[in-house]
């Protein structure tokens, strides 16, 4: 009796054997994905207010006052909840200092290189809205920031945005955010006016 449930006990684990190594199976392992992002469709409003200046912005994003000890007046940020994003806008109003302003900005573009793969800076001009400015692409999936700008009329308004996300930084899984979020900075530039201070 006892050979008989030794058999059985063979049998069994035998078949059990035979059943799991059968199969197809990938044995080739997955590359690292990500989950995707379905992106809202494009509406601007326009922010017109006793600020110095003007333009239209993403109904996806909430201007907040900035509260930071070292805020200035008339500096707001540009929050997107659904992405837990910020654009900072700062406003300086230029007396002779606008190559300061200038310098400023470039540096703290350039204090990302350690972590960027590149850094392009593209100029434009809006002549008929006086706008002039430089966009800083920081490409690199460590930075912080991936893209920055400045607007000026160069004589009296300075404007500086900066784009980051309360999160740590892998700008390859929020690059379709990232190319949301600069469609709605380019968005700003084109539409940006100044008023009188």
């Amino acid at each position: 009796m006892k050979l008989n449930n030794i058999l059985k006990y063979l049998y069994a684990a035998f078949l059990l054997v035979s059943l799991v190594s059968c199969g197809d199976r990938d044995t080739m392992p997955k590359p690292k994905g990500y989950f995707r992002i379905d992106l809202p469709v494009k509406k601007y409003v326009m922010f017109d207010s006793v600020y110095p200046y003007s333009f239209e912005y993403s109904v996806y994003s909430k201007i907040i006052p900035d509260t930071n000890k070292n805020a200035e007046p008339f500096w707001i940020n540009l929050y997107y909840p659904r992405f837990n994003g910020t654009i900072h806008i700062s406003y300086k109003y230029v007396k002779h200092n606008f190559a300061k302003y200038a310098e400023d900005s470039y540096n703290l573009a350039m204090k990302h290189i350690s972590k960027a793969n590149n850094i392009d800076n593209d100029r434009f001009d809006f002549p008929e809205n006086n706008i002039h400015g430089i966009i800083f692409n920081i490409e690199g999936n460590d930075a912080a920031s991936p893209y920055q700008f400045f607007l000026t009329d160069s004589i009296s308004n300075f404007v500086r945005g900066a784009l980051y996300f309360n999160i740590k930084p892998n700008n390859d899984s929020l690059s379709p955010v990232i190319g949301d979020i600069k469609e709605d900075i380019l968005h700003i530039i084109k539409t940006f006016k100044w008023k009188k201070y």
